[in-house]
């Protein structure tokens, strides 16, 4: 407030100063004794003025352009006001100063509040080009627009972060050659590269929130040949929120690398059968039964069950769920689907109308050398929970299967095999409708292969594949199980679901990827190494067997296998056979399964 009171009388007297051509010794004495006596009315309608347009409540530091229309606004006002003073108290013809004085007033006025405003970012500017040799990591932004503005601001103010921004790209002809806060537009991705080299860039950011995930592959198939280490914003919500910061960034994950837009579902449209339902997840704890929680307890079950042998990711998704759904009614049990007695007290006690069996050991490396448990845990484990749920009269009873589980060469695939065998042809003698969802890997679930990267990555290598020309099917959590749920909507009983994953995927881009998005080079910094196929594994998986044909649902990515024709009789016979000759631990158990499931051809150990 003391400077603007000395910016009003300097801005005064170099009004008139610069009237008479900045030669005081012309200035009429008349003029100079009319701006005293004004002064201090001039002051106080200053004040009043820049107190009402907050130029005394901004945090001058982080002052923009809004700030800066704000500044304009007030010494525009007070200069209009000085004029209707003045000029009230002018006799006939005569001014009680030179009109220009006016003019001359408004802009010195301006030009002495907004150097004092400023001075903060003046100061700021002249420390960011003072360290810009202290800088550790120069940064190319990928995208010309609001994003890239904002990123660009508050790299250059903060006092905290270590980057230069050495350059933008944007495949805008209009807007290369032009400057965004000092960094240039140096040319479209075309020149990613030859740039990254050239300005000695560590580090680059997709600044393209709205991008599609097509559009975000093309660039980063460009940006991962760099070396460099890259990071982009999450998307176009953090736009409309205002949160675009580089605190916002992530670094770029394998899944941008899959180029395609994410599978989605009407979730709200079909998911009306749960609501007011007692719902039973088993595996609850696991990557898909934690995810399916997730997404049911958002819709209103009546009650929520957890069942689970493992009580530490158990009592993870328990908290979660409790701090998310505080209202939901949330039962959690630790419990083995293998033991009848407890599972006969569960379904008694909170009689559950729908069932996701998600409960199964998974591991095909593991069960290879544990096949007795295996069958023990994914054949008996899912027959007792089915003799269960006809007990007590369930609704629905959904199996998650697996892509192994189609012409299996390893024990885990040919007992999920097995659980669908008895899914189908239970339905047939009882009133709840039994189905089956199969699909292929899950990304960033327990165990699956990306985790296992990062964490090689992270210790310098090797990174292990087992063979150069394995592929997979991929999937994210959310969108299977979005999927799952759907087709548990769709279930009318005896189906097996198959989830359309898309095109497979080598597993062998999926490392090289990875090590190029961490800023290495694959088979210079970080060394691939190939170490065979694990016993039961196979260089592709299958979706469908042969015999089945597919049947397409209201959404495409559904379809419904067909099912294959069998003696039953002779299946329940062989089930009875395999329940009392597993549990004395036999070492030819293979063989057992082979009779049952013709298509099992296990691979030599």
């Amino acid at each position: 407030m003391c400077y603007d009171m000395l910016a009003v009388f300097t801005a005064g007297m170099l009004a008139l100063l610069a009237r008479f051509d900045f030669k005081i010794a012309e200035v009429p004495g008349a003029y100079i004794n009319e701006l005293w006596q004004r002064l201090p009315e001039m002051i106080l309608i200053m004040l009043v003025i820049f107190w009402l347009l907050r130029l005394y409540s901004s945090l001058w530091n982080y002052a923009g352009a809004l700030e800066m229309m704000y500044i304009v606004s007030a010494c525009v006002l007070d200069t209009a006001a000085v004029i209707v003073l003045f000029l009230l108290d002018q006799a006939g013809e005569r001014y009680p100063v030179p009109r220009s004085f006016y003019v001359f007033y408004g802009m010195f006025l301006t030009m002495l509040v907004m150097i004092c405003r400023y001075w903060y970012r003046f100061m700021r500017a002249v420390r960011v080009l003072h360290r810009s040799g202290a800088y550790q990591r120069n940064v190319l932004i990928v995208g010309a627009g609001d994003a890239c503005n904002q990123l660009i601001k508050e790299i250059n103010n903060s006092s905290y972060i270590r980057k230069r921004v050495v350059g933008v790209i944007d495949d805008d002809p209009s807007k290369i050659g032009n400057y965004i806060h000092g960094a240039k537009v140096i040319g479209d991705r075309s020149c990613i590269i030859e740039k990254a080299k050239e300005l000695h860039v560590h580090e680059i950011i997709i600044a393209i929130p709205s991008a599609s995930p097509k559009h975000i592959k093309g660039i980063l198939d460009i940006c991962k040949e760099t070396g460099c280490e890259l990071k982009r914003l999450p998307g176009i919500y953090q736009l409309v929120n205002g949160e675009v910061s580089v605190s916002e960034l992530k670094d770029v994950d394998v899944n941008d690398l899959l180029g395609r837009e994410p599978v989605t579902v009407d979730i709200e449209s079909i998911m009306s059968y749960v609501a007011g339902k007692s719902v039973m997840v088993t595996g609850a704890g696991g990557s898909i039964g934690s995810e399916l929680c997730r997404q049911i307890a958002g819709h209103c079950p009546k009650m929520l069950i957890l069942v689970d042998i493992y009580e530490n990711t158990t009592y993870d998704i328990q908290n979660e769920l409790k701090a998310s759904f505080p209202e939901l009614h949330l039962i959690v049990l630790i419990a083995s689907v293998r033991n009848t007695n407890r599972m006969d007290s569960i379904f008694q006690t909170y009689r559950p109308q729908i069932i996701y069996h998600a409960a199964a050991h998974k591991h095909v490396p593991l069960m290879e050398d544990s096949p007795n448990e295996a069958i023990k845990n994914n054949v008996f484990g899912t027959l007792k929970l089915v003799h269960a749920a006809d007990r007590y009269q369930v609704e629905k009873f959904v199996l998650i299967s697996t892509d192994k589980a189609v012409n299996p060469t390893n024990v885990m695939g040919a007992s999920k095999r097995i659980c669908e065998m008895i899914i189908q042809t239970f339905n047939k003698r009882s009133d709840t409708d039994y189905v089956a969802v199969r699909f292929g890997n899950v990304l960033g679930s327990n165990g699956s292969v990306i985790p296992l990267f990062r964490r090689q990555i992270e210790q310098g290598g090797p990174v292990t594949v087992t063979h150069p020309d394995i592929v997979r099917f991929f999937m994210t959590i959310p969108e299977a199980v979005s999927l799952v749920l759907q087709a548990g909507a769709y279930a009318k009983g005896g189906e097996i679901f198959i989830l359309d994953m898309g095109e497979p995927v080598k597993i062998l881009d999926l490392a090289r990827n990875l090590i190029l998005l961490s800023g290495h080079k694959p088979d210079e910094d970080i060394q691939i190494v190939f170490t065979g196929l694990r016993p039961g594994e196979k260089l592709y998986e299958e979706m469908l067997m042969k015999e089945e044909g597919l049947k397409e649902t209201a959404n495409k990515l559904i379809h419904i296998g067909r099912p294959i024709e069998m003696d039953e009789q002779k299946f329940w016979e062989q089930l009875e056979e395999l329940k009392k000759y597993v549990v004395t631990e036999p070492s030819d158990i293979r063989e057992w399964i082979k009779e049952i499931v013709p298509t099992y051809h296990p691979t030599e150990s």
